[in-house]
């Protein structure tokens, strides 16, 4: 059977590196037929030979969003590296129970340098510690609990206050109501003309609250929106909360490995405020799905919201400088998440990285510059972070009609297979949007992307006309 592994093994990796042509799908959804016969491919029967059983595999995942295409503009993408499919591989191999230190002292202190690592490019001070979670919804639930357990007493949980921007991300009001609270205790504040958060703003509402008698407890900063890559006035929110005692916990899923950038570092200094951050490497650290980051100001917090015992955990007690990351954070037994993003690093190293994300920098700002070449295409944000939004607006067409022919020129690049730019919502109209940070992809690739966007509006717009 051993034998019969390896070669699986080996089939896999041959599959998974092999050299595909850009022409795959990049975005195939099963159809209801393909559905149903999927689910009935599900359901075990006898068993059937190892190769049979691979091949079924890649039927399974031809319906996917190719995540990695250099084509595929939507959402945040993550183009993994090959080396984290590697890292992955020993990971899973090995499958080390992360949890304790006496169960994987080995990967428990690659873990333990690596978060130390980053926290010192974060900027935060040697008091600083954290865990790899499955993502930034864990990392922003983490963030936000130790600022509930730090800030309000249970006795007026029901009383605080959380404080968002209209650009947060939805997983921070899902965290918040998953800690207990209620919609009425989340506040919503208006963003300025960069869609950052309205500081102003933000004092108006604290004072209001606290006017009502409810407590406010903490203010969550963006950096790097989903949907314009912008990032809030992060030492402008630092001072408020400073002043009002407001936890500050910043999402940095998307925007916070801009701290590794060789050229553009300086536009996250503020990071090193944070109380609480969440950083996903599986966005702009180019490594496979389920590797996120929460670091803390005071990893003594983690310890005094998470940590517990019980006596069939006796045998695996820590120490000062072992630590039991179970205590860490929610998850009791955990993969060592932290292996994958610690090989990438390794190989690549840390400036080859940096250059990696200065190169979605270039693919926006070169994005933009194609736009702009054109008639009709209107920037509705400009290259920031890796993302432009943008809409194509010829005259004599209403608000409507300009939405409804975006959302077809997004689904015609798509029915193509030209390329994946989406669309969101901006000032309440529909826009396309680009987040550019695959290393594959070349300025070549942006232009003709544009070309081909270009083309489609220009039939489609002459077709509706008509």
């Amino acid at each position: 059977m051993n034998d019969e592994i390896g070669a699986a093994v080996r089939d896999v990796l041959a599959r998974l590196t092999a050299d595909r042509a850009r022409g795959e799908p990049i975005v195939s959804i099963a159809s209801a037929d393909e559905a149903i016969a999927l689910r009935a491919l599900a359901v075990p029967k006898a068993g059937r030979p190892i190769a049979a059983v691979i091949d079924d595999a890649e039927r399974v995942f031809a319906h996917r969003v190719r995540m990695d295409h250099p084509r595929f503009y939507g959402f945040i993408p993550s183009p993994a590296s090959p080396l984290s499919l590697v890292g992955e591989m020993l990971a899973s191999g090995y499958n080390a129970h992360a949890g304790s230190w006496m169960q994987s002292s080995g990967p428990a202190a690659i873990e333990q340098g690596l978060i130390a690592w980053l926290a010192e490019r974060a900027g935060l001070p040697d008091s600083a510690g954290g865990l790899f979670v499955s993502g930034g919804s864990m990392a922003n639930l983490t963030g936000l609990m130790l600022a509930r357990d730090r800030m309000l007493p249970p006795g007026e949980r029901h009383r605080g206050v959380a404080y968002v921007s209209t650009q947060t991300h939805s997983s921070v009001a899902k965290g918040l109501g998953v800690l207990g609270l209620l919609p009425g205790q989340i506040r919503k504040v208006a963003v300025d003309a960069d869609r950052r958060l309205d500081v102003a703003a933000l004092a108006g509402a604290v004072a209001a609250d606290r006017a009502a008698g409810k407590l406010p407890f903490v203010v969550i900063a963006s950096c790097g929106t989903t949907n314009t890559g912008s990032i809030d006035d992060l030492h402008a929110i630092a001072d408020l909360a400073g002043r009002e005692r407001l936890w500050l916990h910043v999402d940095g899923a998307y925007g916070a490995s801009v701290a590794l950038s060789g050229s553009h570092r300086a536009l996250v200094n503020g990071l090193g405020r944070a109380d609480s951050l969440s950083w996903d490497a599986h966005k702009w650290l180019f490594q496979t799905y389920g590797c996120g980051m929460v670091l803390v100001r005071d990893r003594m917090h983690l310890l005094e919201s998470f940590a517990t015992s019980a006596e069939y955990l006796q045998d695996a007690a820590a120490g000062d400088d072992t630590p039991n990351f179970w205590d860490y954070g929610v998850e009791l037994t955990r993969p060592a998440r932290a292996m994958k993003l610690w090989f990438t690093l390794q190989v690549m190293g840390a400036r080859a990285v940096g250059e990696a994300i200065d190169h979605g920098f270039e693919l926006a700002a070169a994005l933009e510059e194609a736009l702009r070449e054109r008639p009709h295409w209107r920037i509705v944000s400009p290259a920031q972070l890796g993302i432009v939004t943008f809409r194509y607006a010829p005259p004599g067409r209403d608000a409507n009609a300009l939405d409804a022919l975006n959302t077809a020129i997004a689904r015609r690049m798509i029915d193509d297979n030209a390329g994946a730019p989406l669309t969101t919502r901006l000032d309440d109209a529909v826009v396309l949007r680009a987040c550019t940070i695959s290393p594959e992809a070349t300025v070549g690739d942006i232009r003709a992307m544009v070309a081909d966007l270009d083309a489609r509006a220009v039939e489609m717009a002459g077709a509706g006309r008509q």
